[in-house]
Parts: structure tokens; sequence; C-alpha cells
């Protein structure tokens, strides 16, 4: 679902604290790992003591305290001055204080059909289709960081399941609408978290969410249903778009809900939301203490993002991977401006968003005879072949409307004697796209035609408006805007919509998808990987509106939305069919195995492009468009340890310590030889430059392997030694990667660009692909 993400400062006042904290903010103090088993009474008290070092008495220490982490890392969240944090993070045992006052928010089937497009796979909704093993993700437990979930909806039925993995410590959190009947043999636990939210906005207002884990939004149950969704046939968008079975990627997982995303008080509640990295680490924790497999996260932030030792979900996802949890984020919706892509750490497998071979076709037949064809899924349609005058918003705002924005249809601006009765062409930029309708229907407009900016080219996100429209892409709107100039009666109408399937080219970037290069780190690709993120069809909460704007009272069982929210759950479901597949594989291991299956083909084999009609590259998409089944035996995996990570950092950002009982080296390796399953090098100025690498053979017991490079223009890219040989599973192999300025080449010719290539292991049955990418100084 797309959106802006972003930090912002508050002060607030917190009731339950004495007067002296009232200007007192969040942070989180975090402590590193814990030594060795303790419990969590000690823990906790230790928690105590820190914040009685820096507090009047034991009274307050104890009242500041809003959670302590106590699972998978050591820390705590409180209420503290700024120079009580300051204190804190001068003592020797605080690795870092980490201010939550920033904001985060959700990035927001046939979907899982599309995903089988190569060699003939029909799905992944049942046990048959998947290579023996993967068992639909049967008892794989994946932790969902969401908005909640909404229990009744089909997607979240438990029938023919068995019972909760033994291994199963979490909990069913009752409150509003919510109680331990919500849960059930599918839905294993539910929490939520709200505290580090209400010490900034006050109390939770009962109006706009319940104080449950019930889900207000849409957003959570969507992801949700994505992820691990039951076979429900029959379902439909509103007006029964995309009507077909809906399913997630592994339905016989089991979902666990942690509720950590909240309506911002505003005059839009229902569709701004935000979620705070002090509750955010607090669920992280628990799910790791709860016995989950996988967590998907399609949350993040925008602008500059924070250092990793600063970053509540990077510090979280750390230590759930050293339990072997696998942590799956999306990248964030700001594209496809460059170096925008957020959840950045090496250890968090980060998600871009990619359209599916499915359109909603909705021709335009303008006065002169021409068919323009738009795409939607609005349950309203004007009359059958009756003409409309056609206006554009440019022409018909109200007076003293600022000239960037007449053409936006934003609340307010439409003038309702110059649009009563005629579609009104209005363009995407500020502003909700579902809330541009809702103003041509104030405003008395027939319909709305909604008009890409050259910013977002071909790609065309549908939306169920309040009234009969559609959308096109940026040389449609053009074509109608030319024809609205040229004539003096302009006139059109919308003729009936429909579901096309098998459309092409697919998969297709979009546009909104944010792009690398990774700004924390460039020598880490970012995004990892793609997939089916635009116009996806899931379950949908039922307190929330298919548009989620006041005044729209309809309600929906499920809805089609867009975002990397969407295309991380995809991500998620993969991961959990690995781990099903091979419980005791490493989080690192089922990330590589993600990302050297992918392909930057599609399905027709040409290359994957971009919405604006230019051919995609790994800043766009990373490895590549996912492919499940093929990632099920990718035959060799790239791994990585807890203290492979904690090198990294040492080596990256400056030289961040991310434990305390993990001093840096005087000279820690390079931040590229992290053993990552891509390759980016920062800063190549020509000098040669030498990259290490080891493989694990996961495949057959006796395995040879040649490379194949594809080099960079003007980059020499040499693999030693270029056979591995393996005769055994789990046989780790080691090799270099030296890149060097071709002979002769100028160096002036290769600065300032991203050179891209490719390093290919093969044995005659696996094709184990890497991307490089060498960003010349």
């Amino acid at each position: 679902m797309p959106g802006l993400l972003f930090f912002l400062l508050f002060i607030f006042s917190f009731s339950t604290v004495s007067a002296s904290t009232k200007q007192d903010q969040v942070y989180i103090v975090y402590l590193g790992e814990h030594a060795g088993a303790r419990a969590k009474e000690a823990i906790l008290e230790d928690h105590h003591a820190l914040l009685l070092s820096v507090k009047g008495s034991e009274e307050e220490a104890r009242a500041s305290l809003l959670y302590s982490y106590k699972h998978s890392l050591n820390g705590f969240a409180a209420l503290l001055s700024g120079e009580e944090a300051t204190k804190l993070s001068g003592r020797t045992d605080v690795v870092s204080t980490i201010r939550s006052d920033g904001r985060w928010s959700p990035h927001t089937t046939r979907s899982w059909d599309f995903l089988g497009f190569e060699e003939g796979l029909t799905g992944l909704h049942s046990k048959e289709r998947l290579p023996s093993g993967a068992n639909a993700g049967e008892n794989v437990i994946v932790g969902m960081l969401d908005s909640g979930i909404w229990p009744e909806s089909k997607s979240f039925g438990d029938q023919g399941l068995g019972p909760v993995p033994a291994r199963w410590k979490g909990v069913c959190q009752g409150g509003d609408s919510f109680n331990s009947s919500s849960c059930n043999r599918k839905i294993i636990g539910a929490r939520y978290y709200l505290k580090a939210y209400e010490a900034n906005y006050g109390g939770l207002n009962a109006t706009t969410a319940f104080r449950s884990p019930r889900d207000h939004d849409g957003h959570g149950t969507h992801t949700a249903s994505t992820v691990a969704g039951r076979v429900v046939p029959g379902v439909a968008a509103l007006g029964g778009f995309a009507a077909g079975t809906a399913s997630g990627g592994a339905p016989l997982a089991r979902l666990a809900i942690y509720k950590v995303c909240w309506p911002i008080p505003g005059p839009n509640p229902n569709v701004e939301n935000t979620c705070f990295d002090a509750d955010m680490l607090a669920a992280m924790d628990d799910a790791v203490g709860d016995g989950v497999d996988v967590m998907s996260i399609s949350i993040g932030a925008s602008g500059r993002p924070p250092p990793l030792a600063q970053d509540g979900i990077a510090v979280g996802a750390l230590h759930a991977a050293r339990q072997g949890v696998v942590v799956v984020c999306s990248g964030g919706n700001s594209g496809p401006a460059p170096a925008t892509v957020s959840n950045l750490a090496p250890w968090i497998l980060t998600v871009g968003a990619s359209s599916i071979d499915r359109s909603f076709n909705s021709p335009i037949r303008l006065g002169d005879g021409r068919v323009i064809m738009g795409q939607t899924v609005t349950p309203y349609q004007l009359p059958r072949n009756k003409t409309y005058p056609i206006v554009y918003a440019a022409h018909a705002a109200v007076p003293g409307t600022p000239a960037n924005v007449t053409n936006q249809c934003l609340p307010n601006s439409l003038s309702p004697a110059k649009v009563r009765g005629k579609i009104v062409v209005c363009l995407r930029g500020s502003g909700l796209r579902v809330g541009k309708g809702l103003e041509v229907k104030r405003a008395g407009g027939a319909a709305i035609v909604l008009g890409n900016p050259p910013m977002y080219g071909s790609e065309v996100p549908v939306d169920a408006h309040v009234l009969p429209g559609t959308a096109v892409s940026m040389a449609n709107v053009d074509t109608i805007l030319k024809y609205i100039n040229s004539s003096a009666n302009p006139t059109a109408y919308l003729d009936r919509s429909r579901t096309v399937l098998d459309v092409k080219p697919s998969p297709v970037m979009a546009q909104f998808s944010s792009r690398g290069p990774n700004v924390l780190e460039p020598s880490i690709l970012k995004p990892d990987v793609t997939a089916p993120g635009l116009n996806i069809l899931a379950a949908w909460s039922e307190a929330s509106s298919p548009t989620k704007l006041d005044g729209d009272g309809r309600v929906v069982k499920y809805n089609i939305i867009s975002g990397t929210s969407m295309s991380c759950p995809h991500v998620s479901a993969t991961a959990v069919l690995l781990k099903a597949a091979h419980p005791d594989w490493s989080a690192a291991a089922i990330r590589s195995a993600i990302m050297t299956t992918a392909t930057t083909k599609d399905a027709e084999g040409g290359p994957i492009m971009n919405g604006d009609g230019t051919v995609a590259g790994p800043m766009d998409y990373g490895a590549g468009h996912i492919r499940p089944r093929h990632a099920l035996d990718p035959g060799l995996v790239y791994d990585a340890s807890f203290q492979d990570y904690l090198l990294f950092a040492c080596a990256s950002g400056g030289g961040e310590q991310l434990d305390r009982s993990f001093p840096c080296p005087a000279s820690p390796p390079s931040p590229y030889d992290l053993n990552y399953p891509s390759l980016a090098v920062h800063g190549f100025n020509g000098s040669t430059v030498t990259v290490r690498r080891t493989v694990t053979n996961v495949g057959q017991l006796d395995a040879r392997y040649s490379v194949a490079v594809v080099e960079p223009r003007g980059v020499s890219v040499k693999v030693s030694p270029t056979r591995l040989s393996f005769a055994r599973a789990g046989e780790k192999k080691a090799f270099t990667i030296k890149i060097e300025a071709k002979a002769g080449r100028k160096k002036r010719r290769v600065n300032r660009k991203y050179l891209a290539g490719s390093y290919t292991w093969r044995d005659g049955v696996h094709v184990v692909s890497s991307p490089i990418v060498v960003l010349a100084a």
C-alpha cells in the first residue's frame, strides 16, 4: 500500500509518570545479547537497576519502564529525558540508545499461480504441486507484524489442521472484540503493542481502532492471508473483479499475529497508520520467544535510514536471525527515485514490488471514435453507450486554486458548476488516488479518469472508487488531453470493464517500488529480490472500507491493493516453504536460496522491464523475481553467521558495534566480503578489487560446478577457481572474484555509473546466479 514513511519528533506527556518526566520521550536502550541463560525476573531487575542509575527513585524507575526485552535481545524501552538517555549511552554496558520518536508505517489470488510461470508450475495451493518436503508450509509458524487480523475471514479457517505445534509458547491476548476463541489452529497466537504509541499520542481513540489484535485497517489481514491464507474458492473483489480461488503461498502454515500499527490521529485516521519501533522491537522479541520460524514485516521508513544500531527493526532482526528466524521486510514505496530503498541490513531479506499477468481493462471511447484502454476495479458503471462531456480538472478548478495542483482533484479544488454531470480527468501526484474520486463525486462529476504523471509511465494501480471511473497510463492521458484541447465539445463514455489474464509483458517492475543503491552501505545490494506487489487480491478487514475513506461505508471480505507491503508476504511464504522443506537451514541459507534462484527474465524470456519502458536492473529488483519452486532446491547456498554480521557492522557505516561482547578488530574484512548472495563493489576506480565468497553444497552428493560470468561493461571479472567439486552435502568451497578495469579502458568512462553483470555456478541441474554491481567512483 503506497505511502510516505518518515520520522517526526513529538513532545508528549505520560500520566503515570511524575510531573518531572512530562517532557520525556520513549528511548530504546539496547544492551546487545544476553549473557547466558538467565531468568526473566533477573533480566527485568537489571533493567530496573540501569534506570535507577539515572532516575531519582526506584518508584520513578519502575514507572518509566515500558518494555523489557528478554528473549532474543537484551534491552528495554523507557521514558527518559535527553540528559538521562545521554548518561545511559555513555555506559560501557550500553550499545546504543535509540530515540523512539520515529514513525514507521505500513508499506502497502492469482499472484501465486503467476509465480509458477516457469516450467509449467500451476500454483502453490496444495502439497502435490510442490516438491516433496514443502507440505504447503505445514506446522511452520510465521509471525506477522502489522495492523492485526480479521479472524472471521474464511482465509483463516482451521479445518483439517492438526494440533498447534507443541513448541509454540505464545498466547492469544484478548481485548476489544477479540478473545481466546478468536484464535484457532490457524491463528495460533495474537498480541498487541501500543505503549510507545500511547506515550506519544495519549490514549487510543476507540472509535478508530480496536485495543486488541483485531484489524481496524485491512493491511494486516491482507498480508497475513497472502502468506498463509487457506484455499478459498469463489472469491472476488468488490464488483466481481479478480474472481477465482484465493490462497496464501503456504496455506497450511500457522499464523502468529503481532499488532504494532495504529491510526495516526488527524483528519484521516482510517487512511494513515504508524508503527513505533519500541513497540515493534517488543513484538519481535516476543515472537522469537514464542517460537516463530519466519517474521513478515511490511513496514519501513523513508528518508535517510538510521544507522543499523539505531534501527529498531534491524536490531530485532539481527537477534532473530541468530535464532534461525528468517526476517522478510518490504523495501518501500518511494520509487522510482534512486537510493530510496529501506530495511537495509544484510540479515534482512528486503523485497521490491512487480506486476503479475492480470489487468482490469476498462475502455474509454472518445467522441472522435478512438478507444483508450484504462484499468479499474470500481463496481460502479456509467449507463451503457451513454456519452458524457469530458473535462480536464485544470480547466474546472475553483478560482484561486494553486496552479501546480489544479489538475490533481485535491479536496475542494473542483468547481461544481464546471464538472457537474461530466467525466473529469485528474492526474496522480499529491493526495490519495481514491481521494481524487471522492472530490469528483463531491463536485457532482459523473466519473473520473485518473492519469499517470511521467514518473509512473505505464504502471496503473487500480482502485475501487466511490463513483464510476478508470485509470490510464501517461501516454494515454496525453492522448485524452490532446483530444480535449482540440475539440469544441469533447465527449466520452466508459465501456464495460472486465478482468483479463495472461497480460504481457509480465512481470514488470512497479514504478513505486523503492530502488537502490543502499545508502547506508552501498557494498550490500538492496532490494534483494522482487515479488508480486501490484494490484494484489487478498482478505480484508470488515471494519475497513475498500478505500478506507471517511464516508465510504462499503464492506468487503477481499480487496485489491498495491505496494511492497503486498510483495513482502509473497517472499515470506516462500521462506515458510523452505523452512518446512529444510528445517535445519539457517536464515542466511534460506535467503540465499531465494536470491540465487530468482530470475531476471519475464514470462516470455525477455528482460524484466520497468514501468516506464526501460530495462530493469539490479538496482530495481536485486537478484531478480522470486521462483519458489526453484528455491526449494538451490544446489548451493551462501551462509553467514551472527559473528559475520558483527564483523560486517564493524567495517560498515563508520565501525558500528552491535554487541559489547564482540569488540571490533583493528582491521575488519571489507563490507563486500560478507558472504552475501549478491555482490556490490562501491567506489570502484579501476584498481583491482578481490572479493571472497564461500558456498555450501545443499544439492546432490557428488556435484561439479563450473562458473560463467557476464562482465559489467568495461570491467574484467575473473573467478578463481572456475570449477568447484563437492563429495558430500554440507561441504564448503571458497573462491575469489577479482574485479578490475579492462586493459586500455579509460578510467573516466567508468566513473559515476552503476555497472551491472553477474556470475553463475552450474552443475547441469542447478543454476546458482548472483548479480554483480560495480558502483564506480
